[in-house]
């Protein structure tokens, strides 16, 4: 099979997929022959930009919303969700919706945390729980971590705690659903270029010292990370389950020694 054609008949949901890498994955997984449900939380014009930029390119998309984090939030995501399945199962789930955090141990607060366990662990947890009777036998899950988990990042404690959760979700999620065919693993980027980055991207000297701990030497862009979910969905994918795939450029990989002299 064509991997264009990997998808085809199958319905994908991307949580957050309206911006950045959630707009990359969702955009790949169309393009791979899936009809995409496509979550915003409070954004619809950037979901239904999204949706047209899916139909554009010949694929099938919609919108679904729910503002996670509040009660009520995983209800109101599914009733929109069978909706538009009409009866038809799951196939991909790709829990990418998430928030940030900017403060260290001294300036973290409980309120705080308290939203970032919610929209980071709690909703993508009961996300997959409401989705266990829609998901196909052969179906994927992919959790959206971080790079975050295993290096240390001072300024974002809170979620860094909330990413290294998430990652520990999937190694007990795929041997509870491995008998059903169904993987579940994690994709944990590093930093990528998106619209909610630009502001510290924009100065040069921080770019460069990204750049200079990469062992590709860049910074990601989505469609990096979306090439991976793409492959850890499809068919060449089905034996990786449990896992947690590094998608950094090689961010920390160790010190970048210079070369020997001739």
């Amino acid at each position: 099979m064509d991997a264009k054609q990997a998808l085809t008949g199958k319905a994908a949901l991307v949580t957050g997929g309206s911006r950045g890498i959630g707009r990359a994955i969702a955009l790949r997984l169309a393009a791979d022959g899936a009809r995409v449900g496509v979550h915003y939380g409070a954004d619809a014009g950037a979901a239904k930009e999204t949706v047209a930029a899916i139909e554009a390119a010949g694929g099938q998309g919609f919108t679904v919303q729910a503002a996670f984090g509040e009660e009520g939030a995983v209800d109101a995501l599914f009733a929109g969700l069978e909706r538009e399945l009409a009866g038809e199962g799951l196939d991909v789930l790709v829990n990418n919706a998430g928030i940030a955090s900017v403060h260290g141990i001294a300036d973290v607060t409980e309120a705080e945390l308290a939203r970032l366990l919610a929209v980071n662990v709690a909703a993508p947890l009961f996300v997959v729980q409401r989705a266990l009777s829609l998901l196909n036998d052969g179906g994927r899950i992919v959790n959206m971590g971080s790079v975050a988990s295993r290096m240390a990042v001072s300024n974002q404690i809170g979620y860094t705690v909330t990413k290294a959760a998430l990652e520990a979700l999937a190694p007990t999620l795929a041997n509870d659903l491995g008998r059903r065919g169904i993987t579940v693993n994690t994709v944990a980027p590093g930093v990528v270029r998106t619209d909610m980055t630009a502001h510290y991207l924009a100065v040069p000297e921080l770019v460069a010292g990204l750049e200079s701990v990469a062992a590709l030497g860049r910074v990601g862009e989505p469609e990096d990370v979306a090439d991976i979910v793409a492959f850890l969905v499809g068919p060449q994918g089905r034996w990786i389950t449990g896992q947690t795939l590094d998608a950094s450029g090689g961010t920390w990989l160790g010190p970048l020694m210079p070369a020997p002299s001739e």
